[in-house]
């Protein structure tokens, strides 16, 4: 079955650049759909929340970057800790997430999307170590400075680890976990996908998700969990 064409914007042009990119071998999530039909208007931001030893946070991560190709849609990246969040000092836990601070503070936030992909493709599908060496290769992939690896074992940026998971964390509450949403001025946790739908699909799940949240009174869907991650 063919793949159905994507609602970004009325008009010829998305639709062109959206059949294109069904013909291409190239297509990344570098190269969004919307932009290579001359889209110039602001993409809508979204918040995320992720701790990158959770799996789950990973597949709603890789979903995000998905809709990205087929909506006007910009993912922000952010720190939260399920150690801070469950009151742990346990090394191996928070070097990944004090990594991420680190490279915030010296590359900035639309830096920590490659580290995260880096790491979190470490740590899931080649199910390396969650440890520092771990944490250092993700680093040289990336091209940085592998002594933030270093001083992720200290409590150099930890009270920003802490600052960052409280922003993410007070307005969604804190009996949930990771991942956390922010978007139409509301924090929500999930959605919680397995596996991460592609294309034209992984589009349509956004837009019931920011049509659900343009209500101010949505508070909570939730079902249980029959399958676990599918890192496809």
């Amino acid at each position: 079955m063919s793949p159905r064409r994507p609602a970004l914007v009325a008009g010829d042009a998305v639709s062109k650049a959206w059949a294109m990119s069904q013909n291409t071998s190239e297509q990344t999530h570098s190269d969004p759909v919307w932009a290579a039909a001359g889209v110039d208007d602001e993409p809508k931001r979204v918040d995320f929340w992720f701790d990158p030893l959770c799996p789950w946070a990973w597949m709603t991560s890789r979903w995000m970057l998905e809709v990205e190709r087929v909506r006007r849609v910009h993912t922000v990246f952010h720190v939260m800790s399920l150690a801070v969040l469950n009151d742990s000092d346990d090394v191996d836990s928070l070097v990944g997430v004090r990594a991420a601070i680190g490279v915030r503070e010296k590359y900035g936030d639309e830096r920590v999307r490659d580290f995260y992909t880096a790491v979190g493709t470490r740590y899931h599908l080649g199910q390396e170590p969650r440890g520092v060496e771990t944490v250092r290769a993700a680093l040289r992939e990336c091209g940085m400075d592998e002594s933030i690896a270093d001083d992720a074992l200290t409590d150099k940026w930890q009270d920003l680890v802490v600052a960052s998971h409280n922003e993410g964390m007070k307005p969604v509450g804190t009996d949930v976990g990771t991942p956390v949403i922010h978007i139409n001025g509301k924090a929500l946790f999930g959605p919680v996908i397995s596996p991460a739908p592609k294309g034209e699909a992984a589009g349509d799940l956004f837009d019931g998700l920011e049509k659900m949240t343009a209500y101010p009174g949505f508070f909570e869907l939730k079902r249980t969990r029959t399958v676990g991650p599918i890192f496809d």
